[in-house]
């Protein structure tokens, strides 16, 4: 076991199941458990995969802080109905990226999910620029993720079949409040679903007594995310990079666009609006490297064998399980042509990439 980090409320239970801990974002991670990395991304491929990410920061915003929101997020806040989630993220002066999040919109208030590693950094931009928010300690949240998985949940929470894709709701379980969206970070259809600490061993152990699902560890939440095209922050997003270049120009609202009606008005928005109109200096792209032998962010990425100029480097990489073959996302020049080969070097030596469109596994959520 690791010492000196937090641990999950479900930490008990992973180690039941055999879980393998690591340290990651200051708490004691399950990476992985008895059948593997690979075993466990195809079991969420083929059937439903139950992910433990109470890591995640989640907190409770008034409605009111809408418009003070859309101050520091370029995204459409007061149009989000209630009922639905959206995808955003969250800028500094400089047109960087502080973090990305999920927001949920119930009758009553704004729910945040953030990420565990830039927790600190969220929370003092929301002191500076939002009131009356709460830090939610008293719940876990968990992700089944697959294609069973609503088949599954079904039998625990009839009416999770009516979700749509980020739609979210609250449901009743044995007396507790359920708190699920139609979401998850696999390209799989599935749900993150907010549980109170005091009934989360119960309700996860009662979806595993479910055939169809298996736990799945961090490891294998990595590579699913990969092989999805989805960025992680501190490898694909950073705040030196913009949400243009790190390839999330889509999640900035029509209407907080420059010619939007609600156009400007949030942290950086003078470099974001110049990368919207073809100034950003890089571009997140996906690669094939040839062979079997993965290349993992940090690679330097040149245009020949010989060239001594870098035009970028990879970000994320690994295997592919599900393709059987190595993959990777990098940053690069923005004038980097799309068809042309890319070479890494990866101990002193230059090998082949092929550039490829993003995701490299076709996402299934439910429409």
């Amino acid at each position: 076991m690791t010492t000196g980090l937090l641990e999950l409320p479900l930490n008990g239970l992973h180690a039941e199941l055999g879980g393998k801990f690591v340290p990651f974002a200051g708490y004691s991670m399950p990476v992985q458990y008895a059948a593997g990395v690979m075993a466990e991304h195809l079991w969420t491929r083929e059937k439903a995969g139950l992910f433990d990410v109470s890591h995640m920061g989640q907190v409770r915003l008034p409605l009111d802080q809408a418009s003070a929101l859309e101050r520091i997020a370029p995204i459409e806040v007061e149009g989000l109905a209630e009922g639905r989630q959206r995808y955003g993220f969250l800028t500094n002066e400089a047109g960087g990226l502080v973090d990305d999040f999920m927001i949920a919109r119930y009758a009553d208030c704004f729910v945040i999910v953030i990420n565990a590693a830039r927790r600190a950094e969220d929370l003092a931009l929301f002191e500076k620029h939002l009131t009356g928010f709460e830090v939610i300690t008293d719940r876990a949240l968990l992700a089944l993720q697959g294609p069973l998985a609503q088949s599954a949940l079904a039998r625990l929470l009839p009416d999770v079949a009516t979700l749509r894709f980020m739609d979210v709701r609250r449901l009743t379980w044995q007396g507790s409040d359920l708190w699920l969206s139609r979401s998850g970070y696999t390209g799989e259809d599935g749900f993150e679903i907010s549980v109170p600490v005091a009934v989360c061993d119960a309700f996860a152990r009662a979806l595993l007594a479910m055939d169809e699902i298996a736990p799945i560890g961090l490891g294998a939440r990595d590579s699913l995310r990969m092989e999805a095209g989805l960025p992680l922050y501190g490898n694909d997003l950073s705040e030196t990079i913009s949400p243009v270049e790190a390839g999330l120009s889509w999640g900035i609202s029509k209407s907080r666009r420059p010619d939007g009606a609600k156009a400007g008005g949030y942290l950086g928005v003078g470099v974001i609006a110049s990368h919207l109109a073809g100034e950003a200096a890089r571009k997140r792209i996906g690669l094939v490297p040839e062979g079997r032998a993965p290349m993992r962010g940090g690679v330097p990425l040149f245009l020949s064998e010989t060239s001594q100029t870098q035009i970028g480097e990879i970000t994320s990489g690994g295997f592919s399980p599900s393709l059987g073959h190595p993959i990777a996302m990098a940053l690069v020049q923005s004038d980097a042509d799309a068809d042309a080969p890319i070479w890494g070097e990866l101990r002193g030596k230059r090998h082949p990439i092929r550039q490829v469109d993003l995701p490299f596994f076709k996402t299934s959520y439910k429409r």
